[in-house]
């Protein structure tokens, strides 16, 4: 039986994937308008920090993959967040914790650095006006946006973090409820923030009024950013991470993302006949989810900021380190990788091709939903809490240190074929994302698949999201291998046919002239395209 819950968007002139229907709107208006590919991602994760709160907004970070065609190059923008000036380990150790907080005041030890992603694309990407690119997330933060089902969702399970905090509590729950599906909200606090960026651009959020109001709220509330951390923040470009995978060449942003782990996982596998094998079977499951083990087992051993420690990716990514890996691989599940850590899962990724043929991929994030929950003052920025992923031990690589950037699940994809773009690519999902990534790029390489059926496709999460404690592997319903997976040592359990936990994809196929888009039915988007 396929699996295919809407069929594959076409288009020849640009397309647009997100996980909120408005925000895909939002990034095709634009297009539309003439802007570039980076333009339309601006808008659609301006637009996503609005009308998706809980699992963005611009008070997180950001990771990019862009392709220039002019250029003939693909550049990796990092929008992460260094550790505050007044951030280290023994602060919080004095205070008797054996790790950052995950909620809190405390938990904001990172610059937000989304803004000054999309103000650094925009300088070498944009065409069309900054004010204009921000225009639509204004308007719903102003006058107000429908909530969609899975915020209120989120919004209930979240009910008691978010109401810790006074100004949070009142703007993501007014009257002291939860917003049901189709009541209007406004944010009127941050629509003011959003139109100082329009019109000053990085220095409207980062210098001035607004970032003396964020670093102030945040202090009043007992947590360590300044104004000095924000005005220092900076994105940083660099090269790409790749491999190559059956003739395609792949690429991944390099650390501090966990992008290398997917490519390793690629390269075991590329020691199997995949296409031989049932996508939806036990065989595939076991492999991928054996090779994920051990990409998982490097990437905890060095996965941090690459300018604070060694980070060979050279020999991870060798031929020879995967061909040894795979050859660990048994009929029998191996124990669980490393020492368990918090992970996060609620993120967005966003894909854009246009007309002329460059193309994004970036993911942004506030690391759980609703971040921190601390919304810092009047700017009516709901705040990230992706620091607390920092480790309080002296002796692991992703370790607090001041100016440091955090180990990030943020990872973003290109696969090129003949040297042109053939699959932009990425999800969320905390650990689940190098997973959900893998099953995309194997199921249209190896198995030939359209990419809203490879999107649909029943999927499966080995590992934990925070709050857990253990690494199960969880199947969706649809998956009817767990006996199979069971009998070979893996914890299985069953979710739901689509469930959330799988993390939303998003995916667009260039075809020569023709793009095809799939946006993941677990979330609540669309691929548009014209």
């Amino acid at each position: 039986m396929e699996w295919t819950t809407r069929p594959v968007t076409l288009a020849r002139n640009g397309m647009v994937s997100s996980p909120h229907y408005l925000a895909s709107a939002a990034g095709l208006a634009v297009l539309r308008d003439g802007g570039s590919a980076v333009d339309a991602a601006i808008a659609v994760n301006a637009t996503l920090g609005v009308v998706y709160p809980h699992m963005t907004g611009p008070g997180g970070d950001a990771f990019w993959l862009v392709y220039d065609r002019n250029a003939d190059r693909v550049r990796a923008l990092n929008g992460s967040g260094r550790a505050v000036a007044g951030a280290n380990r023994e602060l919080f150790r004095s205070a008797g914790l054996r790790e950052i907080p995950a909620r809190g005041p405390l938990s904001v030890v990172t610059v937000p650095g989304a803004v000054d992603s999309w103000c650094t694309a925009h300088a070498d990407h944009g065409r069309l006006p900054l004010a204009r690119l921000l225009s639509p997330a204004i308007d719903y933060a102003r006058n107000g946006y429908p909530v969609s089902a899975g915020q209120s969702r989120y919004t209930a399970g979240a009910a008691q973090v978010l109401g810790a905090d006074p100004l949070t509590e009142r703007t993501m729950l007014p009257d002291g409820r939860i917003p049901r599906p189709g009541d209007l909200l406004r944010l009127p606090l941050l629509a003011d923030t959003l139109q100082t960026v329009a019109d000053q651009g990085r220095n409207g959020f980062y210098e001035g009024a607004v970032a003396a109001e964020i670093a102030a709220a945040v202090q009043r509330a007992g947590g360590l950013l300044t104004a000095a951390d924000l005005a220092a923040h900076r994105s940083v470009w660099s090269e790409p991470i790749s491999t190559t995978y059956r003739g395609h060449q792949c690429y991944q942003h390099p650390p501090n993302s966990q992008g290398l782990a997917h490519l390793m996982v690629l390269n075991i596998l590329e020691n199997f006949p995949l296409a031989d094998l049932d996508d939806r079977g036990a065989e595939y499951v076991h492999l991928v989810v054996e090779a994920t083990k051990l990409a998982f087992t490097e990437r905890d051993r060095y996965c941090a900021d690459p300018e604070f420690g060694e980070f060979p990716v050279g020999d991870l990514l060798s031929k020879e380190f995967a061909a040894d890996l795979g050859g660990r691989i048994g009929a029998v599940a191996r124990p669980p990788h490393g020492v368990p850590a918090r992970i996060g899962q609620d993120t967005t990724c966003t894909v854009v091709v246009d007309g002329d043929g460059n193309a994004v991929s970036v993911i942004q994030s506030l690391y759980h939903e609703f971040g921190s929950a601390v919304t810092a003052g009047r700017s009516g920025v709901l705040l990230q809490n992706r620091g607390s992923s920092f480790s309080l031990d002296d002796m692991q690589p992703n370790r607090l240190e001041p100016g440091k950037r955090p180990f990030h699940t943020l990872m973003p994809g290109m696969v090129f074929r003949g040297g042109k773009p053939f699959l932009v690519y990425g999800t969320m999902g905390g650990e689940g994302q190098p997973q959900t990534s893998t099953a995309l790029v194997t199921r249209v390489v190896d198995f030939g698949r359209d990419v809203q059926s490879a999107i649909d496709a029943p999927r499966w999460l080995y590992g934990r999201t925070w709050g857990e404690q253990r690494r199960d592997l969880r199947l969706e319903s649809r998956l009817p291998v767990g006996e199979t997976l069971a009998a070979q040592g893996h914890p299985v359990r069953t979710v739901a046919a689509f469930d959330d936990v799988m993390g939303h994809a998003q995916a667009i196929r260039v075809n020569d002239d023709v793009l095809a888009g799939g946006a993941d039915p677990r979330g609540e988007g669309l691929a548009l395209g014209w």
